[in-house]
């Protein structure tokens, strides 16, 4: 009888096992894949796995998730039919081609209302495309930033979700149980539409770099200018570890340079000093440059990465290239190592900084409402660039949700008025004993730049309206553009072209989808065209484009007129070869 009864139990437990509704699936079977259904195991959450390798399956639910709840799929059909509804199905696969083609084979399988969260390191504006395309078919999207590496998978990674709107609902549940915690609040939260979510995580992929980049010029700096051994160094970073500079990185940093070798040597110095990237930080640089955004650390940080990769050329031209009498310290060492504390402390902040500006930028390019402080807390725990200092970012944001830069906040504003003499000091000894440091130097350069009043420009605006006609904006006359004659040949026109035209529409978007701007446009170039240059008034429409006063027009103007589909306009007398160049930017933007 007992045995019959234990048998029934048997039976009952197999039937609840293969009968279980599954509160997520998530493909991708590599370590980060494994660990995080394993947290999301230990948070009560049953996890349906399936990799596209279905022996990988029966090896992870026979090892690493044996007497869990998780179940496994032999088949994408498998793992939808486990699921409950709305159905969530994560993936963490190689971000490109393989996203998509799970994508393909998911979409038939799901009704309206299910989620496809892509968990991977995806460019955003790919995350972009595929929540319009999913949309489209009344399916929901999510791209999530994982931060945190197999450990933060395993045990509170930092997740920065973003997508469709109404997908947050149905997965906070799970993602704000599995994130890491500082406090009692989740280092996770919703960020915003579309790609927001993969654009963050691509920012804090950059400010790494930056973060990396720093505390090895620091390195570099006690190691060649001060002779300091790896241990002694290993010291340094223990105590910056115990203030402002308290972080993940710091104290990885401290363990790194104080362990040996089999030999007893410091591993560390052994490494080859080539250092590699998976691409996220380049990333990051493209985006400051496509958005006008100047995240100079970000960008000197992955160029000093690629100037590291040529190793047998930096070798070769040692012996070739010749530097300062010498490349030593001759001050007090303890002094110059709290010098190079503040340095680092100053250009960090200046790192993030910048990286919330370009943050702020996209959020206007592409309206997502951005939380700064959410997202400061989101990297306060569990991720690589975790740190104390994230904690005082939060502090700001929630003091000033507008604030236009952290540098203006009080708090940082005092920080880097502590810090700047000696940030000073560093860059200069560096300068003077060739020891190179791009990442601090362009971060002092950008505070520089950033503080000042009035910056060079000018001259830059009046070479280009020189050589090229682009026309400059008077500071007597903000949004007027104006055109001189500099060298007094042909003609002394000068030419005032409306703000409109030049420089306002950053995005072509924006002018093509507003035509009462473009007729705005058109009409006030038309009343600005000098009479006897005006084309005739039944070319003027909307595709009408102001190329050139050269008659016939070059091959050039006609390939790219050919290309675009434009009419060619000739204009303006044929000696004056620069006076339709104020009209250049109805071409640049229609």
């Amino acid at each position: 009888m007992l045995r019959h009864c234990q048998n029934s139990q048997r039976l009952s437990v197999l039937s609840s096992h293969l009968h279980r509704r599954a509160d997520i699936a998530l493909i991708g079977l590599a370590v980060m894949g494994q660990n995080l259904i394993l947290n999301m195991n230990d948070h009560g959450f049953v996890v349906c796995a399936f990799n596209r390798t279905v022996e990988k399956v029966d090896r992870f639910l026979a090892n690493e998730a044996k007497g869990t709840k998780v179940i496994g799929a032999k088949s994408m059909e498998d793992m939808v039919s486990k699921l409950k509804k709305p159905r969530r199905v994560m993936m963490l696969v190689k971000a490109g081609s393989a996203v998509d083609d799970f994508i393909a084979q998911l979409v038939p399988l799901l009704e309206p209302g299910d989620i496809i969260i892509d968990g991977g390191n995806s460019e955003y504006r790919d995350s972009i495309r595929r929540c319009k395309e999913l949309e489209s078919k009344k399916l929901l999207f999510v791209g999530s930033g994982v931060s945190g590496g197999e450990d933060g998978a395993r045990y509170g990674p930092s997740l920065m979700p973003g997508g469709s709107d109404a997908a947050w609902a149905h997965i906070k549940p799970i993602f704000q149980s599995i994130a890491a915690k500082v406090g009692s609040e989740p280092c996770c939260d919703w960020v915003g539409g579309d790609g927001a979510g993969h654009f963050v995580k691509m920012v804090h992929n950059g400010i790494e770099y930056g973060d990396m980049q720093l505390i090895c010029e620091a390195y570099h700096l006690m190691k060649n200018a001060l002779g300091m051994s790896t241990d002694e160094m290993s010291k340094v970073f223990v105590e910056w570890n115990k203030g402002e500079l308290d972080s993940f990185l710091i104290e990885i940093t401290k363990d790194i340079l104080a362990y040996k070798d089999s030999d007893g040597s410091p591993l560390v110095e052994k490494i080859r000093d080539s250092a590699g990237q998976k691409g996220t930080g380049k990333w990051t640089a493209i985006s400051a440059l496509e958005y006008g955004m100047p995240v100079t650390l970000i960008g000197e940080s992955v160029f000093a990465r690629c100037l590291s990769s040529l190793q047998a050329e930096r070798v070769e031209a040692s012996s070739h290239l010749k530097g300062p009498a010498t490349s030593k310290y001759t001050g007090d060492k303890k002094e110059f190592i709290e010098h190079i504390r503040k340095a680092l402390y100053a250009s960090k902040i200046v790192s993030y900084a910048q990286g919330f500006m370009l943050m702020r930028e996209a959020a206007k390019e592409f309206n997502w409402t951005l939380n700064y402080g959410g997202i400061a807390l989101m990297w306060r725990g569990g991720c690589i660039i975790r740190s104390v200092f994230l904690g005082n970012i939060k502090d700001a944001f929630i003091k000033n949700p507008s604030l236009q830069n952290l540098l203006l906040d009080d708090f940082f504003k005092d920080a880097i008025h502590n810090c700047q003499d000696s940030w000073r000091k560093v860059v200069a000894a560096a300068v003077t004993l060739g020891i190179p440091t791009p990442a601090f130097s362009t971060a002092l350069a950008f505070y520089d730049g950033y503080r000042s009043a009035r910056l060079p420009a000018n001259l830059i605006q009046a070479q280009r309206d020189y050589f090229g006609a682009h026309t400059y904006e008077l500071l007597s006359k903000p949004g007027h553009f104006v055109h001189t004659n500099w060298t007094g040949h042909g003609g002394s026109e000068t030419v005032i072209v409306h703000s409109s035209v030049s420089g306002k529409f950053s995005n072509p978007q924006t002018f093509k989808s507003d035509k009462k701007l473009r007729q705005r446009t058109v009409d006030f170039t038309w009343n600005n065209i000098p009479r006897r240059s005006r084309p005739p008034e039944d070319d003027m429409h909307e595709k009408w484009i102001v190329l050139t006063t050269v008659n016939p027009p070059t091959a050039d103007v006609k390939k790219l007129a050919g290309m675009k589909g434009w009419k060619v306009v000739v204009v303006g007398d044929t000696k004056t070869p620069t006076d339709w160049r104020y009209v250049v930017n109805i071409l640049l933007l229609g």
